[in-house]
């Protein structure tokens, strides 16, 4: 029995440059049975950030050109021969109005985005995408859009706070609680940081998709000129601070398991 390989990656670790790294070897070997499923649900830890954000939802905007060149099928199918030109200009045409997608510029065949809540189309589709492998198409590209938090309404309208919330009654949400606690790591770590902001210029805030987790709110409200989300990827969070370093400025930031201050 063949076997496939699955990947589930989401758009905020899509940014992650070993994502493409590794693309860019499965690419080009053809035949090879892997799909690659992508949960675009608009949301890292703290709100997406960068180019490749505005990419996915330049896409998801695209789908006016899907839906356009489905009916132009339906209508020209009853005549055989406009069909078969409709086909042999389509990749032109579809230049003309969507380029082709970064990820089959990657090798892989691109489908979607199709709605990831809409089991009565994802489960078929997922088994046309078995299908093809079986075939030897090669590498397939699953775009998949979804809500985080999607069926609780508290968690859809606040998608942060419940991103690792720890219990809770899920009849009233989150509650906060009434005894006094210590200061927590995070929050000294954020007043810390304004405070060495405050004093030094050269002073800068770094971190990976993790404004919130990092106690950095603040910083970015005082210092928006000198904070800088790089969304999760952690390895040119650590080399942009080093080359930041490196022409004298003081970067400091990250999360809360690979706090750096490279040069303070």
């Amino acid at each position: 029995m063949a076997r496939h390989s699955v990947a589930i990656i989401g758009d905020g670790a899509m940014t992650a440059g070993m994502a493409f790294e590794a693309m860019n070897n499965a690419g080009v070997q053809p035949g090879l049975p892997l799909l690659v499923v992508l949960n675009d649900n608009d949301m890292s830890i703290s709100p997406p950030v960068g180019a490749l954000n505005r990419y996915l939802a330049q896409l998801m905007s695209g789908r006016f050109y899907a839906a356009a060149k489905n009916m132009g099928k339906q209508v020209l199918k009853p005549l055989p021969s406009l069909f078969e030109l409709a086909k042999r200009v389509e990749e032109q045409a579809k230049g003309l109005v969507l380029p082709a997608t970064l990820f089959e510029k990657f090798g892989f065949n691109y489908i979607g985005p199709i709605d990831g809540h809409d089991l009565n189309t994802l489960v078929p589709m997922l088994e046309n995408v078995k299908q093809l492998m079986a075939k030897g198409a090669g590498p397939q590209f699953l775009h998949v859009v979804t809500k985080k938090g999607q069926g609780y309404k508290l968690a859809e309208a606040d998608p942060i706070a419940y991103h690792g919330p720890g219990k809770f009654d899920p009849a009233v949400g989150l509650t906060k609680s009434t005894t006094l606690s210590k200061p927590t790591f995070t929050q000294i770590f954020g007043q810390w940081l304004c405070d060495m902001a405050a004093q030094d210029s050269r002073l800068v805030g770094i971190t990976p998709a993790m404004r919130e987790g990092s106690g950095m709110v603040e910083f970015e409200k005082r210092f928006p000129q000198r904070y800088h989300d790089v969304g999760i990827a952690e390895q040119h969070a650590l080399t942009f601070a080093a080359g930041l370093a490196c022409e004298g400025m003081k970067p400091g930031g990250g999360d809360l398991f690979d706090v750096f201050a490279a040069g303070l």
